[in-house]
This record gives C-alpha cells, sequence and structure tokens, in this order.
C-alpha cells in the first residue's frame, strides 16, 4: 500500500459524524462494544463497520474479552497522526515556487 493510501485511511476515520462521536466516548477510557451501542443510535453491524475503520486506522485499537470486544483510543496512533497533520502541512521555504 502506497503511503498515500494509508494516510488516507487515517483521516477517513475523523470523516464521519458517529466516529468522532465513538472517538468522544472512548476519551474517557476503554469501552465494551455493548457500552457504545447502548449510547449511540446506531446497529450493532453499523458499529462494527465504524470500528474496523478507526481500527485499520491505528487510532483504536480493540482486544476481545470472550464474547464482547472492548476498544480504547490509542496513544501511539494519535502521535502519528499529530506528526502526520505537522508533515503534510509543513511549510517548506526551502521548495522552490512552481508558479509560472
Amino acid at each position: 500500500m502506497d503511503k498515500n493510501k494509508k494516510k488516507a485511511k487515517i483521516f477517513k476515520a475523523f470523516c464521519d459524524e458517529q466516529r468522532l462521536a465513538i472517538l468522544e466516548l472512548l476519551q474517557g477510557g476503554e469501552k465494551c462494544a455493548c457500552e457504545l451501542l447502548d449510547k449511540l443510535d446506531i446497529t450493532q453491524p453499523t458499529l462494527s463497520h465504524h470500528m474496523r475503520i478507526l481500527c485499520d486506522s491505528g487510532i483504536v485499537t480493540g482486544r476481545k474479552d470472550g464474547k464482547w470486544m472492548h476498544y480504547s483510543i490509542s496513544a501511539s496512533g494519535t502521535e502519528h497522526v499529530k506528526k502526520l497533520i505537522d508533515e503534510i502541512t509543513m511549510i517548506n521555504q526551502d521548495k522552490p515556487d512552481s508558479c509560472c
């Protein structure tokens, strides 16, 4: 997978209202999928879809405990996102203008 596809996966995680709501809920610490379902007006398959995107991005990690998944925000994933934003938005004064 090329580096822009990996970057796009990360930003895709932030481009949905439900995923942003999930991240807000996870700010309080690890949550079971059942807790997330109780707080959100979505079905279990929809939650699974959103959690796959969040986990694939590296922002959220999941661990299985019995029949339930428990999710939390990944500290290393969030640090990676911060660095990525800095990298993408860095203004490089040494690059020549590409303007005519």
